[in-house]
C-alpha cells in the first residue's frame, strides 16, 4: 500500500485526536477500499479501528497482513451495528481520544472529509454529532457524478418516520449550508466522546437500524446538537454492508421501539394509529397481491414483536 497514515499519529497544531471505527462482517472487500479511502486523508490525528464481527470470510487475516498498524478487533459473533461498534468505541474511550468516528464499511471518504467535520464540531460545544454529505457510489451505474444519498436526516416523532433530504437528487449546491438536522446517518457519523460518556453508548437492544436515531435523539434531550456539514464528503455503496435491501424486520420491529422508548403518548398514540390504519393496510395488500406470504408473516411478527416491546426493558 505504500505510505499509511493509518496508525494512531501524534497530536498536530492542537487539532482533536479522533478514532475512527471501522465495522466489517464478511466484507473484507468493501473494507480494504474504504482503508484504502482513509489512507490519503489529510487529517493528521486520528487511527483506525476496525472491529469484526465474526466473520467467516477469512477478513481478519488480510487486515492484519495487509495492515500490520491499525488495531483489529475480533469479536466471536455478529453483535449487530449497534453492539460492533459499542466494542470499538469502548477501545477508543480507553485511549482519551476526543471524537469516536462511526464509518461503514461500504464508504469510500474525500480526503479532507475529517478536516470538514471536526472543524464544524469544534465551533461550537454544544455540537455532539456531525454528518458529511453522502454521496451514492458505483450502483446501478450513477457512480460518482454526484447524486445523493444523504444531505443531512429528518425524523417526525408523530409518525414515526426517518428520511434522507435530497435523496436521489443531483447535486446542484442546493443542500451546501452547514445546518441543523434531527440525526446523523450512522455510515458516518463523528460525535464528542465527553458526549457519549454522559449520553451512553448505542442502545445495542436495537441491534441493526434506528440505532443512530436514537443516539442522536437522547443527544438531543441532553442538549447537544446534530448537524449536517455538506463540505464533509463520502461515497456509500448503499446496501453493501447489510445486503441488498434493508432488513425489514429490524426495520419495522425497532421503529416501534424507538417510538415507545422517545415518543410523548400522544405521539405514540398518533403513530400507531396512522401506521395501522394506512401504513399497516398497503403493506397487507401488496403482500397478498404478490402472494408473498413469507414477507407478510414476517412484517406480522416485526409489528408483534415491536408492540411487546420483546428483547428490549
Amino acid at each position: 500500500m505504500g505510505e499509511t497514515k493509518l496508525a494512531s499519529a501524534p497530536r498536530q497544531n492542537d487539532l482533536p485526536t479522533v478514532s475512527i471505527i471501522v465495522l466489517n462482517w464478511n466484507g473484507k472487500h468493501d473494507t480494504v477500499e474504504c482503508l484504502e479511502s482513509l489512507s490519503h486523508i489529510s487529517y493528521p490525528n486520528y487511527e483506525v479501528i476496525v472491529v469484526d464481527n465474526g466473520s467467516t470470510d477469512g477478513s481478519v487475516e488480510q487486515f492484519k497482513a495487509r495492515y500490520p498498524e491499525i488495531t483489529v478487533i475480533e469479536n466471536q459473533d455478529n453483535l449487530g451495528f449497534a453492539e460492533g461498534n459499542n466494542v470499538g468505541i469502548r477501545a477508543a474511550l480507553q485511549e482519551d481520544t476526543e471524537y469516536v468516528l462511526l464509518l461503514n464499511n461500504d464508504t469510500i471518504v474525500d480526503p479532507w472529509f475529517l478536516d470538514e467535520l471536526t472543524n464544524v464540531a469544534e465551533l461550537d460545544p454544544l455540537v455532539g454529532f456531525a454528518g458529511p454529505k453522502i454521496y451514492y457510489y458505483n450502483t446501478d451505474g450513477r457512480g460518482r457524478k454526484g447524486r445523493i444519498n444523504s444531505a443531512g436526516a429528518k425524523l417526525s416523532m408523530w409518525t414515526g418516520r426517518v428520511w434522507h433530504v435530497g435523496e436521489n437528487e443531483i447535486d446542484r449546491g442546493q443542500y451546501d449550508k452547514v445546518r441543523l438536522v434531527d440525526y446523523v446517518i450512522g455510515a458516518c457519523l463523528l460525535v464528542k466522546t465527553r458526549v457519549v460518556t454522559e449520553i451512553g453508548l448505542l442502545d445495542s437492544r436495537f441491534f441493526t437500524y434506528w440505532e443512530d436515531v436514537d443516539w442522536c435523539y437522547r443527544g438531543c434531550n441532553a442538549g447537544y446538537a446534530s448537524v449536517y456539514v455538506p463540505q464533509a464528503k463520502i461515497w456509500h455503496k448503499y446496501g453493501a454492508s447489510s445486503g441488498a435491501t434493508p432488513n425489514s424486520y429490524y426495520v419495522t420491529r425497532n421503529r416501534f421501539w424507538f417510538m415507545r422508548k422517545n415518543a410523548l403518548k400522544r405521539q405514540y398514540f398518533t403513530f400507531l394509529l396512522r401506521f395501522f390504519l394506512y401504513e399497516f393496510g398497503l403493506q397487507c395488500r401488496d403482500f397478498l397481491r404478490q402472494r408473498d406470504f413469507d414477507s407478510m408473516k414476517t412484517s406480522f411478527k416485526a409489528v408483534f414483536d415491536g408492540l411487546a416491546q420483546r428483547g428490549i426493558a
